[in-house]
């Protein structure tokens, strides 16, 4: 059985932390700067060109790329042979984002009630999601969740004879009541299946899949190009200054579900959609 102390947990976590807010991902980075080759409005060219440069600046200055560091929303994968030494994982984890917010100068955002809203200061507690898998691995994957974004999600709970239709119209109608809220251009995540809170997880991790790579599933990979072009088609535009790039990709993610179910979840991302990943 492997051993993994905490302390190394918490050293990972604070990196992660740090990484994830002023470090674009590869994948979106291209796709910002292809874009404003293909965007056919000026002034969307222009507000792409300027989240490209901010992008650049932030890595190489290491500064967040965003003002609103985010809710840390964590996502580790456990190997049911790994024995976690010196403590509480979920301690760990969170004394992690604590050293990272502090030492990356990150804004905090959280409040410890929702109802109360005192800031808790450190920007703890983390949400955290656990998988249990077999072997012996551990990965942790951090990714700050700005609410400008998270605001504009939803989920409904559509009835099976809606169908695929059902489906489309619930996403193109998310996006389009989000309008320029969610800083666009967006990712849309869409979790399809479950129970109602298993299909809003599973919106959120799409929202982790490279924007430059398909579906594996060819159906899925269809419909995620549909749906792409309507929203595109919806005229949002860079920041919802008007244009034909309101979003960067569409994922959709799925799981079995009830015979008198169908839960969809959109869940979008900012123009940073922040994570980073890492093993121990």
């Amino acid at each position: 059985m492997r051993e993994i102390r905490t302390e190394q947990i918490t050293e990972l976590v604070e990196k992660l932390c740090i990484d994830a807010n002023c470090r674009l991902s590869d994948d979106i980075y291209s796709c910002l700067g292809k874009c404003c080759t293909t965007e056919k409005s000026p002034l969307g060219q222009k507000v792409l060109g300027t989240l490209v440069e901010n992008a650049r600046m932030a890595r190489e200055n290491f500064d967040p790329i965003c003002q609103d560091t985010g809710m840390t929303v964590v996502f580790v994968t456990v190997g049911q042979d790994a024995h976690v030494t010196g403590g509480s994982l979920e301690d760990a984890i969170n004394e992690g984002v604590r050293r990272g917010y502090e030492k990356g100068f990150l804004r905090k955002s959280v409040v410890k009630d929702p109802l109360d809203r005192v800031n808790t200061k450190d920007n703890t507690p983390a949400v955290i999601h656990y998988d249990i898998v077999p072997g012996d691995e551990f990965h942790i994957t951090v990714a700050p969740k700005g609410f400008g974004s998270e605001n504009m999600s939803q989920l409904k709970m559509l009835k099976p004879s809606q169908g695929l239709q059902g489906v489309k119209d619930f996403v193109i109608q998310t996006v389009s009541e989000a309008g320029a809220n969610p800083c666009p251009p967006i990712i849309v995540g869409v979790g399809i299946g479950g129970t109602m809170e298993k299909s809003a997880l599973l919106s959120k991790k799409a929202l982790l899949l490279p924007v430059d790579q398909a579906n594996p599933n060819p159906d899925l990979a269809k419909i995620e190009e549909e749906l792409l072009q309507s929203i595109n088609d919806l005229g949002i535009g860079p920041a919802g200054f008007g244009g034909s790039t309101t979003a960067l990709a569409v994922h959709i993610v799925t799981y079995p579900t009830h015979i008198a179910g169908l839960p969809v979840s959109v869940n979008i991302g900012c123009h940073v959609t922040r994570h980073s990943e890492g093993h121990l």
